[in-house]
């Protein structure tokens, strides 16, 4: 079939400068031959230039041969009684008359915010932490820090990724001079490496002491009883560079210097990040990050329904958090829009994104209380059980498109939150009207997700992931 894009000027690469939405108007105007028998050729000609191979070239009054059906004739018939999921549905192939330089991927995920890259990490506690947020952000993408932690905890969480440059180690991960080697293995084997600063009190920002690698403990062998004091390298053999050393300044000094690490201290001795040799290879630009006005990093941030989610919501914004999304499997709830309600009084600019909803008459609850988005998707989540538990949910396919077309009259974008279990359901969600797709177990796993490595029964490191 032939998915009309209906996310308008969000400028997604389908609806832009693909075939499939160009090919969808002329197919639906083709019906009007009766009407303009010379509508069709024209428009035709108009969409593919003459003298490009592999243009079809159709005269006036003929008819184009185009398969399948269009995006309106699956979800809007009178007849239809069906939900779709996304793989119930495939995208018949074009014509491409561009190169992969020429396509966009903008497209809103709010009112305001734009994208790069229409994609977001889901606010899931084995997702979406600091390292997970920024390394989205920095590809164009936008993650949100989930809700079940601490107040304080999701706060810093936020700062990390505000705090965050290119290239820098912002939260390196410091150990005690006290520590024993057995413990440093035991780290060692969690984190995934071998290299760490020693602070005077095993914290971040406190006095630097030395660095321990993998060469100062290769050789010990009373583990149980060595600290890592006593075989670290010490601060006076350290090479460091000022806190307001620039990035390319502090590479020029590793290369030099020949060094694994190059901590970053203060005139007093403090740890303030850390530049690694390995991450030399890692570093490029991004040219498209997703950043605010003050060319930080831009993250979001979860919250609940509960009155003491207020308290939350004037800290993250505080602490600079850019979007807010309120987290609930059923979003059409009197609880959820007086959140939205409360949110918007106190913090008038503030983006919010509310959901989950799969119809347009909630839809309409969360628009009329003043939403800059909407989560759509119930029950279809990789481990979710809300149709199975509570017998409520959507196929995923016709619950975007429906939203999406509703939603688009009062320009507000949609993200597809559920479902995506391969790149070409981001690609369908995209053709079915979102602004952005959502992704949890894509992501899950991952180096930047949150949560301890373990090795499985036939050695395979891995991570532990719950929705």
């Amino acid at each position: 079939f032939w998915l009309k894009h209906f996310s308008g000027t969000n400028g997604v690469c389908w609806g832009r400068t693909g075939t499939m939405a160009d090919a969808t108007n002329m197919r639906e105007r083709s019906r009007s031959r009766e009407r303009n028998p010379n509508m069709l050729g024209c428009e035709i000609k108009e969409a593919a230039s003459p003298g490009k191979a592999g243009c079809i070239q159709v005269e006036p009054g003929e008819e184009a041969p185009f398969d399948g059906m269009s995006a309106s004739e699956i979800f809007d018939g009178a007849e239809n009684k069906t939900g779709y999921t996304y793989d119930d549905l495939i995208v018949l192939p074009g014509h491409i008359g561009f190169g992969v330089l020429d396509t966009s991927l903008k497209s809103h995920v709010t009112k305001k915010i734009q994208l790069r890259t229409p994609i977001v990490s889901s606010p899931m506690d084995t997702v979406t932490e600091s390292n997970m947020a920024i390394a989205i952000a920095l590809g164009g993408g936008i993650g949100i820090i989930h809700t079940n932690m601490a107040l304080e905890d999701q706060v810093e969480e936020v700062m990390k990724v505000k705090r965050f440059k290119s290239g820098f180690i912002m939260d390196p991960v410091c150990i005690g001079p006290t520590m024993l080697l057995s413990e440093l293995d035991e780290i060692r084997a969690k984190c995934g490496f071998t290299g760490f600063p020693v602070t005077e009190n095993g914290k971040m920002g406190s006095k630097l002491l030395g660095l321990v690698t993998k060469r100062d403990t290769d050789f010990v062998k009373e583990r149980n009883k060595t600290r890592v004091g006593a075989v670290m390298t010490p601060f006076s053999d350290l090479v460091t560079a000022p806190d307001n050393v620039k990035l390319n300044e502090a590479n020029a000094m590793i290369r030099k210097t020949k060094k694994g690490k190059l901590p970053i201290v203060t005139k007093d001795g403090n740890l303030v990040a850390l530049v690694a040799r390995t991450d030399l290879q890692k570093q490029a630009d991004f040219p498209n990050a997703t950043k605010d006005g003050r060319d930080c990093l831009m993250v979001g941030a979860a919250i609940g329904t509960r009155p003491s989610d207020k308290d939350r919501v004037r800290a993250l914004a505080a602490a600079g958090v850019d979007v807010i999304i309120i987290d609930s499997s059923q979003g059409d709830s009197i609880f959820q829009l007086d959140m939205i309600k409360f949110i918007k009084t106190e913090c008038p600019s503030m983006q919010v994104i509310g959901g989950n909803v799969v119809t347009r008459l909630q839809a309409k609850h969360l628009i009329d209380a003043g939403v800059d988005g909407i989560r759509v998707g119930m029950g279809i989540g990789s481990i979710c059980t809300t149709q199975e538990v509570c017998a409520c949910g959507r196929a995923q396919a016709s619950a975007v498109y429906s939203v999406a077309k509703y939603a688009r009259q009062f320009g507000v974008p949609v993200i597809a939150d559920g479902g995506v279990s391969s790149p070409g359901h981001l690609a369908k969600a995209m053709c079915l009207g979102a602004g952005a797709v959502m992704c949890g177990s894509l992501l899950a796993g991952t180096e930047e997700s949150p949560g301890e490595y373990f090795y499985s029964e036939n050695g395979l490191r891995l991570k532990r992931y719950r929705g």
